[in-house]
């Protein structure tokens, strides 16, 4: 047990230095996510909109630059968080088999990813909120962070399992695009103000922006919401492990053929 914590810690030293190494990922962060919440709060008008919540069937009345921003904020984190988890799990692909082939157990590894997901998912959720208090209050703050948090890390699953599929990280940024856009356009206030279709309840972001939403308005947890972007997240990143552990297996030649091999190449040849 010593020695697998040992090669965990490992692990999630070399999967943080992957995402430090980033550097178009950090400059997204550190620009992109302020720059579009930013703009979705100055540039769309302030005429109040609303918006309905589900889990606690109420609808709320904003300000539609608020309610605009909440889902800017949220198509940026899953933008940012679905491209720094698939081009570092595409990139650490050869580097993680070396590790497999010399010991490392594939379950160290594969918790690892995970909890680099977690912090990384972390950070920029808090990030992404505390520039958002900037322009207004919300009810719950603590309750935003989650909500950001949540949607951060559906999207960061989602890279992890985009990274099986394509290798280009130009392919898997689109596909992160398309999918974010379907996901989060659809959820738009302006748009769709009732959020309230079943097609739009099984979407990857739905319990992240009724969370989001519900924080910014309201003093009731939507707890219901809580636990379904946590069953997403859970589903997600157990589909990412997967396929981690498909890609990372080891195959050694059976014993009865490598006999069967052995005992071919020194048969001495009848006379």
């Amino acid at each position: 047990m010593t020695r697998w914590w040992s090669c965990f810690r490992t692990a999630l030293r070399f999967a943080l230095i992957e995402q430090a190494r980033n550097r178009l990922a950090l400059l997204i962060v550190v620009l992109f996510v302020p720059l579009w919440t930013t703009l979705a709060f100055t540039v769309v008008e302030s005429a109040p909109l609303r918006f309905r919540i589900r889990p606690v069937g109420r609808t709320v009345v904003m300000d539609g630059n608020i309610l605009l921003q909440i889902n800017g904020a949220l198509q940026a984190l899953s933008l940012v968080i679905a491209f720094m988890m698939f081009v570092a799990t595409v990139r650490s692909a050869p580097f993680d088999q070396r590790l497999v082939r010399a010991g490392f157990p594939r379950s160290g590894l594969a918790l690892a990813k995970c909890s680099a997901l977690l912090l990384v998912s972390a950070v920029v959720a808090a990030y992404t909120t505390a520039w958002m208090h900037l322009f207004w209050r919300p009810e719950q703050p603590l309750v935003l962070a989650a909500g950001m948090f949540t949607g951060a890390l559906v999207y960061g699953g989602i890279g992890m399992v985009l990274a099986a599929v394509v290798r280009s990280e130009l392919a898997g940024m689109f596909l992160a695009i398309m999918i974010s856009s379907i996901d989060l356009v659809l959820q738009n206030p302006l748009i769709n103000p009732d959020a309230d279709s079943l097609v739009v309840r099984l979407l990857p972001a739905y319990a992240a922006v009724q969370t989001s939403v519900a924080a910014a308005g309201l003093r009731v947890v939507p707890a219901s919401c809580l636990l379904l972007g946590g069953g997403w997240a859970v589903g997600i990143a157990a589909l990412g492990i997967t396929v981690f552990a498909a890609r990372t297996r080891t195959r050694l030649p059976r014993a009865g053929a490598r006999a069967a091999s052995t005992g071919v190449e020194h048969a001495a040849p009848v006379s």
